[in-house]
């Protein structure tokens, strides 16, 4: 099985950690065209995962990351939550109907993008952390296989965030600023790619 109860963890423990640490970055994020508070959202909710690590870890792969999601939609307030919640609930219910990692992680990570594109009621092009996440899906439907897919993601998602810049946001909090969102990195972009990163970077590290 690919996704052991200590690769789990492992996994589990450096994406909540570079998330935790990424915290001031986001909040400054968020408050150039947000609420401000995506920050210390996104630390609360990665550190209630934490909490709960062993028990997540022994769970069996899908429940485990349907575990992390529900725990996000409990403690991560508000946007976020939900979002981030429906795209770890959706991967892992797409597990549970019987896909596997890793021969199946673009379809599996193919309906996390989709839940988050129906809760937000979004796509990408409207400043949001879709616009990260769409264009890791296509590299993952492109190229997997490919023995350097980990930092071809990581590329893709830092460069994404940054494609986040120069648009104007139509959809959150920031779609109320109209022309002056434009030029700021999106929060729920950049909170994606900080993601991305720790997951592509802790795989690369394993035996």
């Amino acid at each position: 099985m690919f996704l052991k109860p200590e690769v789990l963890k492992a996994l589990i423990t450096a994406a909540a950690a570079q998330v935790i640490a990424s915290a001031p970055e986001l909040t400054a994020l968020d408050q150039a065209i947000g609420d401000g508070d995506h920050g210390a959202n996104m630390k609360r909710g990665f550190e209630a995962i934490l909490a709960k690590l062993d028990a997540i870890a022994a769970e069996a792969p899908g429940e485990a990351v349907k575990a992390m999601g529900k725990t996000l939609v409990m403690t991560v307030g508000g946007a976020s939550g939900p979002l981030y919640g429906s795209l770890f609930m959706a991967m892992g219910e797409a597990m549970l109907r019987g896909k596997r990692l890793p021969e199946d992680l673009a379809e599996i990570f193919a309906s996390g993008v989709e839940a988050v594109s129906a809760r937000g009621r979004s796509r990408a092009g409207e400043k949001t952390m879709l616009d990260v996440l769409v264009p890791v899906l296509e590299i993952l439907r492109a190229e997997a296989g490919r023995p350097d897919l980990a930092q071809r993601v990581r590329a893709v998602a830092s460069a994404a965030a940054e494609r986040t810049a120069p648009m104007l946001a139509t959809k959150g909090r920031a779609a109320f600023l109209g022309a002056r969102s434009i030029g700021h990195i999106d929060p729920g972009a950049r909170s994606s790619s900080v993601l991305l990163h720790a997951i592509c970077t802790s795989l690369e590290a394993l035996p």
